[in-house]
């Protein structure tokens, strides 16, 4: 999940036969807007999202992003949602966001990681994963992919860590009282940086 940008956030990946070993990968037009919400909704809220095993349902309620959220994100420049697609039909998404860090570096900023519920678990997550990276080095000349998870999901965690991510002990407070984020079900949630080198 990321930081005040909640619209960014984690997911990932359903049976070999359902997943495509190659997805469509195409950035995201203002046209995919509603499917996009229904997605990331899908993955993180509410009792459907238990089918897949990025839930967030046991931490927070309410939204996890919007319409207006998603759109701002499309057209803003030096930010992509990627999607992957089979068919056309929408299966997983993410969005990259490129910064710069401290010492001037091009740095990506990844979130907003979804994948479908009944999706998770065979490999189409990584292969999300893969494609963001190549992008932010290929496209964007990115040094770094940096991203922010919720401590409490030492499970999305650990995903992260067998995929080269470190973790850096750099934590930020859940915005409680913004519920644009999602309303916490309980106190002392905070995000962790994690971060993985692009060569």
């Amino acid at each position: 999940m990321h930081s005040p940008d909640a619209l960014n956030a984690p997911c990932v990946p359903a049976s070999p036969d359902t997943v495509p070993p190659s997805p469509d990968f195409r950035a995201a037009a203002r046209a995919d807007v509603p499917a996009l919400v229904a997605l990331v909704e899908s993955a993180y809220r509410g009792e459907a999202s238990r089918a897949g095993w990025t839930t967030e349902a046991d931490l927070l309620d309410g939204q996890r992003t919007d319409p207006e959220g998603v759109a701002g994100l499309i057209a803003a420049p030096g930010s992509r949602i990627l999607l992957a697609e089979r068919d056309a039909e929408l299966l997983a998404c993410c969005h990259l966001e490129r910064r710069t860090d401290g010492t001037g570096r091009t740095v990506a900023y990844f979130g907003m990681f979804a994948v479908r519920p009944g999706l998770q678990g065979a490999g189409l997550g990584r292969r999300v994963l893969a494609e963001a990276e190549r992008l932010a080095r290929a496209e964007w000349g990115a040094r770094e992919m940096q991203m922010t998870v919720i401590t409490a999901r030492e499970d999305l965690i650990a995903w992260y860590e067998r995929r080269g991510y470190a973790r850096t002990g750099q934590r930020s407070p859940f915005p409680y009282g913004d519920e644009r984020f999602g309303i916490p079900r309980r106190p002392g949630l905070e995000f962790e940086l994690l971060v993985k080198p692009l060569r």
